[in-house]
């Protein structure tokens, strides 16, 4: 689950750095949901740390980003 979260911040992230119309800047402790057609390339944590999905994906209208602070620090090893 945590893992699934990460995904959702960080193709929110993704889709705001690759060119959106208009930005929304919400508060660091507030969820964001997502809107209709979100294609988005989206990080993924590996072994090796984080890495950027080589096509872009579909996010799912309805699902939830939440800023870094609520996703616990743990790296994989």
């Amino acid at each position: 689950m945590r893992r699934l979260i990460r995904l959702y911040c960080l193709a929110l992230a993704s889709a705001c750095a690759t060119g959106c119309a208009r930005v929304t800047l919400v508060s660091e402790g507030s969820p964001v949901r997502v809107g209709p057609e979100c294609r988005v390339r989206v990080y993924t944590l590996t072994s090796d740390g984080w890495e950027l999905s080589p096509n872009a994906v579909t996010i799912p209208e309805g699902w939830y980003c939440v800023p870094p602070s609520f996703v616990e620090k743990d790296e994989p090893r």
